[in-house]
């Protein structure tokens, strides 16, 4: 229904006109209000002719064609990116209910081998939302002029010391060895410079030796006696099951949250998920629903790793369901939102731009990067 303003101005004691606005001049000024569908009402000294009532009539309709009333937002296919990795797990059991289709929002799901190959899809408008590495979520902000915003942290730390030097039980035992990682200036030679840094070691007291796989690590660990590395998961688990004598040295994740002096649910934040900022503008409910149904996904792999680790082998993340069981809970599954989110991602996003701003775009998000409905 149009809303129409009253004139309570008059001085000549009558009813007030209920009008919007003076429509036309005929022949003298003819003030006509009228309620879409109702009778007309006007002042009784002032009485429209059938004309003026048609003309009335038919200004109405322009106006309801303008303004149209509201009604809730249409429904959206809600496209999703995300990596082959820990931090599409979080995502199995949502995209297992869309095959059957017992998801409240409609889902096209697509998986990718490298965050590059998400990031122009984006930027373009093929994907709504993307699972990306938080770093890579910073850069995606800077690139698209601030026009997507991040909704929640879906993976903490995945990344581990391992060794196979029974000697080397934690990280004050560091000095003077040889860490193997992959990356010189990535987000985990990053993480372990600051942990060490945090941990009291002068530069060079630990040689950090970088390869370009984690394939390579791998093989030096099971080839070299006494050889630390730094890896994710879930390679972590396939090296520790080909070889017995690797054990996990500590969790990047703990360490991390030692070093921030918290003990909460939050810690180094390894995934998140962006939206294009028009998406969330246009279809909140959607957005809401999603978080949802995320939040109910990540719960369920951890809370059932036998049908979760199937389901990573049936996506391609693993390769055999004992590691990919093994491997899930040190794969730091969540959903974290809101101002928990915010803290936590914000905190680690300005480590890494005092490590190397490159590593986050050059600068860091404004407050507007961080949704908090």
């Amino acid at each position: 229904m149009l809303r129409m303003k009253t004139n309570n101005k008059r001085k000549d004691g009558k009813q007030p006109i209920n009008g919007k606005k003076l429509i036309k001049k005929i022949g003298m000024a003819v003030l006509t209000c009228a309620l879409l569908g109702c009778l007309t009402a006007c002042d009784p000294t002032d009485k429209p002719s059938s004309k003026d009532r048609a003309s009335s009539a038919a200004e109405q309709q322009t106006d309801a064609d303008v303004l149209p009333i509201l009604k809730p937002e249409d429904p959206i296919t809600l496209r999703v990116g995300s990596l082959k990795g820990p931090t599409t797990m979080g995502l199995l059991f949502l995209m297992e209910d869309q095959k059957n289709g017992k998801t409240k929002n409609t889902y096209e799901f697509q998986m990718a081998t490298g965050a590059d190959e998400l990031l122009p899809l984006m930027v373009s408008g093929k994907l709504d939302a993307a699972l990306v590495p938080a770093n890579v979520a910073a850069i995606l902000c800077q690139k698209t002029d601030g026009k997507v915003v991040v909704v929640n942290v879906n993976t903490l730390g995945v990344l581990y010391l391992v060794s196979n030097d029974d000697s080397v039980k934690g990280i004050e035992d560091l000095k003077g060895k040889t860490i193997y990682l992959t990356g010189k200036g990535t987000t985990p030679d990053c993480v372990i410079q600051y942990l060490l840094k945090q941990a009291g070691y002068a530069e060079g007291e630990v040689k950090l030796e970088y390869k370009s796989e984690a394939t390579e690590v791998v093989a030096i660990l099971s080839q070299t006696e006494g050889a630390l590395g730094f890896l994710p998961q879930p390679f972590v688990t396939a090296a520790s099951m080909q070889n017995d004598k690797l054990k996990i040295v500590f969790s990047a994740n703990d360490e991390w949250k030692k070093a921030q002096g918290t003990d909460d649910a939050s810690g180094l934040v390894t995934g998140v998920t962006v939206v294009r900022k028009e998406v969330v503008e246009e279809h909140p409910e959607a957005i809401k629903t999603f978080l949802e149904e995320h939040a109910a996904s990540a719960a369920a792999i951890n809370a059932d790793p036998d049908t979760g680790a199937t389901y990573c082998v049936e996506a391609g993340i693993v390769a055999k369901e004992p590691i990919a069981k093994k491997a899930i809970p040190y794969c730091n599954v969540t959903c974290l939102t809101g101002k928990e989110m915010k803290q936590a991602l914000q905190s680690y996003l300005e480590i890494l731009y005092d490590f190397d701003k490159t590593t986050v775009g050059g600068a860091l998000p404004g407050e507007d990067f961080y949704y908090l409905p």
